[in-house]
C-alpha cells in the first residue's frame, strides 16, 4: 500500500491510495474460504460448494470490503505518521472514479480529498483583561433569606379578614353556573391592583366578582385554579364569582435555636450571626457557577471574534452534508455555515490550548469526578452514599457508557481550561447587586 499527498493549497489536499493485489489477495481468499465452509447451497453438501460459485456470489462484495479496510487503514496511518491535522474525515474525490477492475482485480487507486486545519495564533495573553462578575451579598439579601427560611418553616393560622399576603380559600364559579372549582388565591402574588383592593379586608362568606386571570400567573396556573385542561383556557370567560370559605396567614417561625437545629442539625448553628454567615457561604457557592460561566463566555466570545482562521469551506460543506445524521440540504448548510465556523473555531482554540499547555485528564480523575456526581445524586434523594468499593464500581459503570464518559471528560477539560483562563488573564472583579447580576447571567444564556 502506498499513499501520495498532492497539495492543492494550504487548506486542501488529495491523498492517492495505491493498493496492489499483494495487499488484499490473501485476505480475500481466506474470507472466501470461510464463506465456503459455511455455505449451504442447493445441490451441494455443506462446505463442499465449488469455489467458483462462491467467488461468483460473494467475490465482489468481499473484495470491496477488504479494499475499504485497506484504504481506511492506509489513510489513518499516513495522516497520523505525517502529523496532518485534518478537519472532518477524508472524502472520496468527487470528479474521479476508482482506478481498477473489479472483474479482474489487480492494482487499485483511490483518491480522497482532505481539509487541513489551519495554523493560527491566539490573542490571549497575560495582558488580556476580563470582567469577573459576582453577586454582592449585602444585609438586605441576607435579611430576605432569613425571612424566607422563617416563612418556609412557619405555620398557617386562620384569620377573619384578608390581608395582602394571606392565602384565601374558596370556590370559583362562572356567572352562568357551568363551572365550579375549589381553589386558593395567594394574595402575595396578585399583581392586579383593582382586584387586590377588592379582596383585602374581605371575610369568609363574602362573594367577590373578578376575572380569574387577574389572580393567576399564566395559562398553566389559570387552568389549575379553575380545574380545566390547559388547552381550554382560551375559552375561559372573564366573569366569575369567588366565594371565600377560609382565610389563612403564614406566621413565620421564630428565628431561634429550635429553627437552627431543625434546618442544620442540632448544635451546628448557634446564633443568627452564624446563620447569616452560613447563608452567605451557601449563596456564594451557588452563584460561583454563574460567575464562572459569564467569565468563560466573555473569553470564548472574544477569542472566537478575534482569532482569524481560514477554512477549506467547500470541503467542510461537503463533509457536513455527507456526515449529517438527519437529512439536510446544501441551502440549509449555507444558511447556518457562519455559526458552524464559529463553533469549529472554538473547537480548534480549545484543542490548541490543551495541546500547548499539556492539559490532560487522567482516568482516575474521571472516576473521582463521577463518584462526586453520584454522591450528590444520593444526597438529593436523602440517601447515604454507598461504601467506597461499591461507589467506585458504580462510577466505572457510568464511565463504561461512551456518551456519559465523553460528557464527563468534556466537563473536566472545560474546568481545566477555565483554570488556565483564570491563571492567564487579568481579572477585573466586579460585585453587582443581585438583580443586575441576574440580568447579565440571563442576557448571555
Amino acid at each position: 500500500m502506498n499513499v501520495v499527498e498532492e497539495k492543492i493549497d494550504d487548506l486542501n489536499a488529495v491523498l492517492r491510495v495505491k493498493i496492489t493485489a499483494e495487499d488484499y489477495a490473501e485476505k480475500v481468499d481466506q474470507t472466501l474460504k470461510d464463506y465456503r465452509k459455511q455455505a449451504n447451497m442447493p445441490g451441494f453438501r455443506p462446505g463442499k460448494t465449488p469455489m467458483g460459485l462462491i467467488k461468483k456470489k460473494y467475490g465482489k462484495a468481499v473484495l470491496a470490503e477488504e479494499l475499504n479496510k485497506a484504504v481506511n487503514e492506509s489513510l489513518h496511518n499516513f495522516i497520523t505518521s505525517n502529523n496532518i491535522n485534518v478537519l472532518g474525515n477524508p472524502l472520496p474525490k468527487e470528479d474521479e472514479e476508482v482506478k481498477g477492475d473489479f472483474e479482474n482485480p489487480t492494482d487499485f487507486e483511490f483518491a480522497y480529498e482532505i481539509g487541513i486545519s489551519p495554523e493560527f495564533k491566539l490573542s490571549l495573553t497575560e495582558k488580556s483583561k476580563f470582567d469577573y462578575l459576582s453577586v454582592k451579598i449585602d444585609d438586605e439579601m441576607l435579611d430576605k433569606e432569613v425571612d424566607n427560611l422563617a416563612r418556609r418553616y412557619g405555620s398557617l393560622h386562620p384569620e377573619e379578614a384578608v390581608g395582602d399576603k394571606d392565602m384565601v380559600m374558596g370556590e370559583f364559579a362562572d356567572t352562568e353556573g357551568e363551572l365550579k372549582n375549589n381553589s386558593t388565591i395567594s394574595m402575595e402574588f396578585v399583581e392586579h391592583a383593582a382586584t387586590k383592593k377588592k379582596l383585602v379586608g374581605a371575610k369568609a362568606g363574602d362573594v367577590i366578582k373578578l376575572d380569574p386571570r387577574n389572580v393567576s400567573k399564566g395559562d398553566k396556573d389559570l387552568a389549575a385554579m379553575l380545574g380545566v385542561g390547559e388547552e381550554f383556557v382560551g375559552d375561559v370567560g372573564k366573569k366569575y364569582e369567588f366565594t371565600i370559605s377560609e382565610i389563612k396567614r403564614m406566621v413565620p417561625a421564630a428565628v431561634d435555636q429550635a429553627l437552627f437545629d431543625k434546618i442544620f442539625g442540632e448544635g451546628n448553628i448557634k446564633s443568627e450571626k452564624e446563620l447569616r454567615a452560613k447563608i452567605q457561604e451557601d449563596l456564594t457557592k451557588m452563584f460561583a457557577n454563574d460567575s464562572d460561566r459569564l467569565f468563560n463566555q466573555a473569553i470564548v466570545d472574544e477569542l472566537v471574534a478575534k482569532t482569524k482562521i481560514k477554512f477549506p469551506e467547500a470541503f467542510l460543506k461537503r463533509w457536513i452534508l455527507a456526515s449529517a445524521k438527519e437529512e439536510v440540504t446544501p441551502d440549509q448548510i449555507d444558511a447556518d455555515f457562519e455559526n458552524y465556523k464559529k463553533s469549529l473555531t472554538w473547537q480548534l482554540i480549545q484543542n490548541k490550548i490543551i495541546k500547548e499547555n499539556e492539559i490532560k485528564v487522567e482516568p482516575e480523575e474521571a472516576v473521582n469526578y463521577t463518584k462526586g456526581i453520584l454522591v450528590n445524586q444520593f444526597a438529593q434523594y436523602g440517601m447515604p452514599a454507598p461504601e467506597e468499593a461499591e461507589l467506585e464500581t458504580q462510577a466505572r459503570n457510568v464511565l463504561g457508557n461512551q456518551e456519559e464518559a465523553n460528557r464527563i471528560y468534556d466537563n473536566l477539560y472545560n474546568e481545566k481550561i477555565m483554570l488556565y483562563f483564570k491563571n492567564t488573564v487579568k481579572l477585573n472583579e466586579k460585585s453587582l447587586p443581585y438583580d443586575k447580576f441576574v440580568e447579565q447571567a440571563y442576557a448571555q444564556k
